[in-house]
């Protein structure tokens, strides 16, 4: 049997449901200055909580001067007033939980914004009692750089000369993030306190911005360099990230988390790998972590399945997969894997993310199939477009404006919105979607219905089925009581799929298919299947 997360509960909302990760700049701007805010967010929570979703992930909302969009913090125990207030930040939580909604916040704490009191006090001086708060080498302007670790963002040094100091600081993004000094004891009670303000409030989990680089090398020694394309690729970034001392770090980072009532954690895995998984995610570490292979997979039945196996790998250890397809970070999968305006092979995407073992996360706007918008250079804002275009653009494009209806600025805002949004939002929003029953969005809503309603698909152990078939994803979901067979055809073409060796059911009595008029009958143990058909049967053992 599979590892179920406190299998003595018979509703967790984090292991049996879906949760929705939220852009807050882009989702609903209730003051029409162009810029998504927490009222905006309370406005659509009926929406979410009809779409079915268990848990919503909010990007940062804290203080910021968003040299990184909300990614460098100026404050940890406040609300950016772009947002709105605290108290609008308590009744988002309020209204959220009368809805059965839970609420996670992003914990970034690698590093903090310049313009947070820290570092206003810390580049004062070397005596400043806030100094150690950072990461500082001595090294006059036109010395060598401390080390050779460099920025991921500009793909150049990471270290940034203060005067004042006569020193560097470093900073593994922006100049506007330099890192926070770990090794600190003050430093370190200071962000586990974070956690307990947060907690304190109600909130429901927690999502660790690039937790696995807290600490690096106490000796600042060189990474070893590599082959790679970009400046940053060509290291083997040993000492700037997954130092020893991290195995504490979740293990405190969990000993809060027990303290509340339900609570979540998932960390972002900076180069994520399995063995980065297994380390830092357990009873008492984190709940999970994210591996964001799907992100970057082809369109390719073998290559999910290979993905999809490294975690099953994992089946036994006390570790709850997750999966993802979209997030701020990387370029929208109906632009990576879609055709066109073609939904359906988004619809067989949709079927393989929430239908794993694990928790499926979704993207704002992916449940409308929202592509990627394209920016001229004189629009990006990122400041990885800023550094690395025309070879890397930024991702302005996948933090567009959601999309709610034909109206202007796709109902979105009253003002001009802080980011382009889609030329296609006319045709492509939920309004023109939600009563449709063929829509991209009601599918969404059915799968998770069906998730929901059967609990073999919430825990039940996963066994491959036809594990060899190039064209069609298949495999089984099992539970005491249930079998659930799901068939993915990433083909345009019919396919087959061999069921010869998948044990006897004795009724398939649910049905559900984004082709529902197409769903055959077995016979002799093979399945013909639609191209880009999404097939689930279930029925009793």
């Amino acid at each position: 049997m599979s590892y179920i997360p406190e299998n003595n509960k018979e509703y967790l909302w984090w292991r049996d449901g879906v949760i929705y990760q939220i852009y807050p700049r882009s989702f609903a701007d209730s003051n029409g200055d162009g810029v998504g805010d927490i009222k905006g967010i309370i406005s659509k929570l009926d929406y979410l909580a009809d779409l079915g979703i268990d848990g919503i992930w909010l990007s940062p909302i804290y203080p910021s001067p968003d040299c990184d969009f909300g990614y460098d913090i100026s404050d940890y125990q406040g609300i950016d007033p772009k947002y709105g207030t605290l108290d609008d930040f308590k009744n988002l939580l309020s209204e959220a939980h009368k809805r059965g909604l839970h609420i996670i916040m992003d914990m970034v704490l690698n590093h903090t914004s310049t313009e947070n009191f820290w570092f206003q006090e810390a580049r004062k001086s070397k005596d400043n009692p806030y100094h150690d708060y950072y990461l500082w080498k001595d090294s006059s302007r036109n010395e060598k750089k401390p080390n050779n670790w460099l920025s991921i963002f500009s793909n150049r040094t990471a270290w940034e000369y203060v005067e004042e100091c006569n020193q560097y600081y470093y900073h593994m993004f922006a100049e506007g993030q330099p890192d926070v000094n770990w090794r600190n004891p003050k430093v370190y009670e200071a962000m586990m306190e974070v956690f307990r303000f947060w907690g304190n409030l109600g909130v429901d989990g927690f999502r660790l911005d690039v937790y696995n680089m807290y600490f690096k090398d106490d000796q600042f020694r060189n990474n070893p360099v590599k082959f790679g394309f970009a400046a940053f690729d060509r290291q083997r970034h040993i000492f700037d990230c997954d130092r020893p001392e991290m195995d504490k770090v979740v293990r405190d980072i969990r000993s809060i988390i027990n303290s509340y009532k339900d609570c979540y954690v998932v960390g972002e895995t900076f180069i994520s790998s399995s063995e980065k998984i297994s380390r830092y995610c357990g009873n008492d570490k984190l709940i999970a972590a994210f591996d964001f292979s799907f992100t970057h997979c082809k369109w390719d039945a073998t290559g999910f399945r290979k993905i999809i196996s490294k975690w099953e790998a994992m089946e036994k250890e006390p570790i709850w997969p997750t999966y993802v397809l979209n997030n701020h970070d990387v370029i929208r999968s109906a632009t990576r894997i879609g055709l066109g305006e073609y939904d359906e092979r988004l619809k067989v995407a949709a079927a393989m993310t929430i239908l794993l073992r694990g928790t499926p996360f979704l993207y704002y706007g992916e449940e409308i199939g929202m592509r990627q918008t394209r920016l001229k250079r004189e629009q990006i804002m990122d400041p990885i477009g800023l550094h690395n275009w025309p070879f890397n653009k930024g991702r302005d494009g996948c933090r567009a404006p959601m999309q709610w209806n034909n109206q202007r600025n796709g109902g979105f805002s009253s003002g001009t919105p802080w980011n382009a949004i889609h030329p296609d939002y006319q045709e492509r929003n939920v309004n023109a979607m939600i009563h449709d029953p063929k829509s991209l969005l009601t599918f969404y809503k059915n799968l998770i219905s069906l998730r929901k309603q059967n609990r073999v698909l919430q825990i039940g152990n996963l066994e491959w089925v036809d594990a060899k078939n190039e064209y069609v994803l298949s495999f089984v979901r099992r539970s005491k009581s249930q079998t659930a067979l799901i068939c993915l055809n990433f083909s345009q073409l019919p396919s087959k799929v061999n069921l010869k060796t998948l044990e006897s059911v004795k009724s398939w009595n649910k049905k559900f298919s984004n082709k529902p008029d197409k769903i055959r009958t077995v016979e002799n143990g093979i399945l013909k299947i639609d191209g880009e058909q999404a097939i689930v049967l279930i029925g009793n053992v």
